[in-house]
């Protein structure tokens, strides 16, 4: 049986090219040229400690999933490039790098985390609405109409960080799996 494990890397190592890859190609598939003109090229030491992390969730050796963070302000970890190989979507795989990024960032002092996702992204809309992500947009709205002005097609979502939240979510997940093999 195969066992997933997260590393701590950079998002220039060479053992995720093909996860970034995958990442930015479905944007392309997703949105075309729409963020060309707002394309944002992070150095990597932006998701470097002691600001931020980027992690990689491998499966037998190989990334599976993927998600970093950032600085955003003093309080507040950017969340960014989350994403799950094609192949192995709907396992909870994006759901555990999430709470995992929310993990080290309230370890790291944070008390909340922000993040941005693409108009054409429902599922992950979904996965932050689900994670106690408060959308910062009306989400009754038909998503396309963020793609037009005065919107950038991009929607924001903020979430506080609380220990008590995070042991909460811990023993929670930790009774589900005890009960799932019982």
């Amino acid at each position: 049986m195969s066992q997933d494990k997260f590393i701590h890397t950079q998002a220039d190592n060479p053992l995720i090219v093909p996860i970034i890859e995958g990442l930015f190609g479905e944007y392309r598939a997703r949105y075309g040229d729409f963020f060309s003109n707002n394309q944002e090229v992070d150095p990597p030491s932006l998701y470097a400690a002691p600001d931020g992390v980027f992690i990689v969730l491998l499966r037998d050796e190989r990334p599976i999933a993927m998600g970093a963070y950032k600085r955003y302000d003093e309080n507040t970890a950017e969340l960014k490039r989350i994403w799950t190989d094609s192949a192995l979507r709907r396992q909870g795989l994006a759901q555990k790098v999430v709470q995992e990024l929310e993990r080290l960032a309230l370890n790291q002092g944070y008390t909340r985390v922000f993040l941005t996702t693409g108009f054409r992204q429902p599922e992950a809309v979904k996965l932050y609405l689900s994670q106690g992500y408060d959308p910062q947009f009306d989400i009754t709205l038909d998503r396309e109409i963020f793609s037009k002005p005065p919107y950038d097609g991009r929607l924001r979502f903020l979430k506080s960080l609380t220990p008590t939240a995070a042991v909460k979510e811990t023993t929670l997940v930790k009774d589900l799996k005890e009960k799932a093999y019982d």
